[in-house]
């Protein structure tokens, strides 16, 4: 049987999405049950979609007691920030480095996040795996930079 260009076409279109989506693991794979604290250096930082990436070395610092008093603003998903927030505990993996995915760029923009850079400092609390087996990646819920808390879940509120 003789293919068109069109066909090889799609053929090729239809592998580089399906590995794509392979690659690229959903949201419920995370344990939203056990929220995780990280606190560290960016080492290296990637701003794209699917969503933003960091790779963060961490320090291995406990949750400061004063996070459940940060101020948190409004957003239009239904989160209980501060029983996320008083919840979050230290992992008890000690990888020193951690893959983080933050929220798409759209939803970075609407909160007014500016690009986050290799060598900054910040805290992040999320969600990894169940019982944090596997790799070692949190998909962030709330970002913690320059003494200002950020829900990633969902847009601000109007």
């Amino acid at each position: 049987m003789k293919r068109t260009f069109l066909q090889y076409s799609t053929l090729a279109f239809a592998a580089i999405v399906g590995t794509a989506a392979l690659a690229h693991h959903g949201w419920s794979s995370f344990d939203e049950t056990k929220p995780i604290y990280l606190e560290g250096v960016v080492k290296s930082a990637k701003w794209q979609n699917p969503h933003a990436e960091l790779v963060l070395e961490v320090n291995g610092a406990n949750p400061p007691e004063a996070l459940t008093r940060f101020a948190i603003p409004k957003q239009s998903a239904n989160v209980d920030a501060v029983t996320v927030l008083g919840n979050a505990k230290a992992p008890t993996r000690k990888d020193k480095t951690w893959n983080i995915e933050l929220a798409p760029l759209t939803r970075m923009d609407a909160w007014k996040v500016a690009e986050i850079k290799a060598g900054e400092k910040l805290a992040l609390v999320g969600y990894t795996f169940k019982d944090q087996k596997g790799e070692a990646i949190m998909r962030v819920e709330f970002l913690v930079r320059d003494g200002k808390v950020t829900p990633l879940r969902s847009a601000p509120a109007m």
